[in-house]
């Protein structure tokens, strides 16, 4: 969507399209579990438990940095990536809102 037509949205239906399309994944997902399952992880410990490249890998983590859901520490030559606690705090609040938002106008 060009930005031209992400103004006529409000911040939080961009804010949760954002979120979603990262999550929108499978390979993403696994990336997440990895960290949530370790707490921390370099790139090449990811690689290690994914069946992708190591290049695809970092485009999925700079996809998942980019709407704030990782944090990545630079330690040496390498990165040490994990959640990053506020943006999973954001995606829970966001989502649980639109959630329950969901449930109470149910037509049934």
């Amino acid at each position: 969507m060009g930005l031209s037509k992400t103004s006529a949205f409000s911040t939080n239906q961009n804010q949760l399209a954002a979120l979603a399309k990262a999550l929108a994944h499978p390979a993403r997902i696994a990336i997440l579990e990895v960290l949530l399952k370790r707490q921390s992880c370099v790139c090449g410990e990811i690689v290690e438990e994914l069946p992708l490249s190591q290049a695809t890998v970092s485009q999925h983590l700079k996809e998942l940095k980019t709407v704030g859901l990782i944090q990545g520490d630079i330690e040496g030559t390498r990165i040490c990536y994990c959640i990053h606690p506020e943006g999973w705090r954001q995606l829970q609040q966001v989502l649980g809102q639109w959630l329950v938002q969901a449930e109470s106008n149910c037509c049934s």
